[in-house]
């Protein structure tokens, strides 16, 4: 029995061998070529491959465009009608919650102040000259005391004058007091996260924003 069996093994193993090899293919009895003409036919549309080099751009790709972060801007002061007009353009180009108009009151600024000098140089050389005193100088908010310099601002006259003496003491002779402006109120728009679409919609405001720059916010 164990004879028949090893003798039929032998012969299926025969068998495969034969088959594997091809030799009953007149027969359509064989196993599918894996040769490269066989493999070459099962390609679909080969003629559309293109092979692109590690570093090469993609043609389609979009060209990635930097996108701005969002900042807060702000514009004022306007007077009753000139905020009366701006709601409304505001209400109908802006989203709801994106921006405010408030009222709010710019208490009067008085000033330590030298000037005006005749040009910018002027005001570089009374600066050096103030250099050795270590003075602190702030910018100047009212266009029409340029060129000249602030020595320090405050909210009542009496405080100027009380610092204007402190710097006599030192040295500083030729300052005085001055009122930079005074005081007013009105409405200040305020528009705390201006993406990009925001910034365009409140370019298109035109005249509703009587000339007043936006500006980031202080």
């Amino acid at each position: 029995m164990l004879r028949l069996f090893v003798l039929v093994l032998v012969l299926l193993n025969g068998l495969y061998m034969v088959w594997s090899q091809g030799w009953f293919r007149a027969w359509d009895f064989a196993p599918a070529l894996q040769t490269e003409p066989q493999r070459m036919g099962g390609q679909i549309n080969p003629d559309a491959l293109k092979v692109l080099a590690q570093d090469a751009p993609q043609p389609d790709a979009p060209a990635r465009v930097p996108v701005k972060p969002a900042v807060c801007l702000q514009a004022g002061m306007f007077d009753e009608a000139q905020g009366t007009a701006l709601r409304a353009a505001l209400e109908a180009a802006l989203p709801k919650g994106s921006w405010t108009l408030d009222a709010v009151v710019e208490p009067a600024r008085w000033i330590v102040y030298m000037g005006k000098f005749a040009n910018a140089q002027m005001v570089a050389k009374k600066r050096a000259e103030l250099e050795p005193l270590e003075l602190k100088f702030e910018p100047l908010t009212n266009p029409t005391l340029e060129p000249g310099l602030s020595l320090g601002g405050y909210e009542t006259q009496a405080q100027a004058d009380a610092a204007l003496n402190v710097l006599a003491q030192r040295g500083v002779l030729s300052a005085r007091v001055v009122q930079e402006y005074a005081g007013s109120s009105g409405m200040v728009l305020k528009v705390p996260l201006a993406d990009d679409a925001l910034r365009t919609k409140l370019d298109g405001l035109g005249a509703a924003l009587a000339g007043k720059a936006l500006l980031q916010c202080r």
